[in-house]
């Protein structure tokens, strides 16, 4: 399993990171822990979390996932074995501290809250999960509307929180600052407020990548290699839609689209477009979901690939993608293919 530098700083994280976010909804705590002692025996040392999950957030789910962690932390002990990467929501949530806005004095609530529920005295990244003045990653995009935002707001919102997580990292409790569902000029501005006033530095963006969302390769691309910002990229399955279980109407029973009661990625374009890459893979005798993974490892940007699974089966194929390299030739029709479905999601 390759290492990678997490940003500018020593610290070594796995190209495959655990993603956890169905533990406590579609995956109980003990088949979260079983992932959990699967992935540390596949050499990963990379997990990741959130206070809203698990998915979809509700005050049923939300939360259960990091106690999920933080019980198998108490029983097993290795918290030294693993980089823990935690999220505060970005925005109100009503059921969340009373729907309060995220800045400097409720993250600091929300991080003790973390730690308590992961039975941690400190966290190695804590990201902010969505920009507080929108963001495009979820949903679709088509109805993002950054001209009415707020610039000196969100400014200020910015600095105020990374004055707290600031105080964090001097307390000890935490190690570095990552954000995630980012926009081009969000990274800089956290960037820039954080030089100026010697503050904590952006060590990685975790933002959606994959075969059918490539946003990334654009203008995030440039940002993330003159800044050292490097991508957690999330979904590398566009959900499990490149598996192609979601085609022609199927609704696998306990898939994610069956527990949510729809999926929003599933259109007639994404299903299109996923239908190519599946037929690709077939004709390359490759399974479709290590293809997908693979191609995200590809990508010169990437620090990390997050994979979640609701089963050991598909854990450990996601797994062996790691090992799995892609011809040139597959590369180029992955391009083709690119180039004929740009926009599907």
């Amino acid at each position: 399993m390759k290492l990678k530098p997490l940003g500018r700083t020593s610290l070594l994280v796995t190209e495959l990171c655990l993603g956890t976010m169905t533990w406590g909804s579609q995956n109980s705590e003990a088949e979260g822990h079983s992932q959990i002692d699967m992935a540390l025996d596949a050499g990963l040392n990379f997990m990741d979390t959130a206070e809203i999950y698990a998915v979809p957030r509700s005050p049923q789910t939300s939360f259960k996932t990091e106690q999920i962690i933080g019980n198998w932390f108490r029983r097993h002990g290795q918290r030294d074995k693993w980089i823990l990467a935690s999220k505060v929501a970005g925005g109100p949530v009503d059921f969340i501290r009373n729907g309060s806005r995220t800045d400097g004095k409720t993250i600091r609530v929300a991080f003790e809250d973390s730690l308590r529920r992961l039975q941690t005295d400190y966290l190695d990244l804590y990201q902010i999960h969505w920009a507080g003045r929108g963001s495009y990653n979820f949903e679709g995009s088509w109805t993002y509307q950054p001209h009415k935002q707020d610039t000196a707001d969100a400014l200020c919102n910015i600095e105020d929180i990374l004055e707290t997580l600031g105080r964090l990292v001097e307390e000890g409790k935490l190690r570095h600052v990552g954000v995630s569902n980012e926009t081009s000029w969000g990274i800089g501005q956290w960037l820039r407020i954080a030089e100026g006033k010697n503050l904590p530095r952006l060590v990685a963006v975790q933002n959606e990548y994959n075969l059918l969302r490539r946003h990334f390769d654009l203008d995030l691309a440039e940002v993330s290699h003159h800044e050292d910002v490097g991508l957690l990229a999330y979904s590398p399955l566009a959900g499990g839609l490149l598996t192609g279980k979601y085609f022609d109407g199927q609704m696998p029973q306990g898939s994610r689209g069956a527990y949510q009661n729809g999926f929003w990625r599933l259109n007639p374009y994404s299903e299109a477009a996923g239908k190519e890459y599946l037929a690709l893979a077939e004709r390359h005798a490759l399974d479709p979901a290590q293809m997908a993974i693979a191609f995200a490892l590809t990508r010169p940007f990437v620090t990390s690939v997050i994979i979640g699974a609701t089963s050991l089966a598909q854990l450990r194929n996601a797994i062996a993608a790691h090992e799995l390299v892609l011809s040139t030739e597959l590369l180029d029709e992955i391009d083709a293919i690119h180039r004929r479905w740009p926009r599907t999601i």
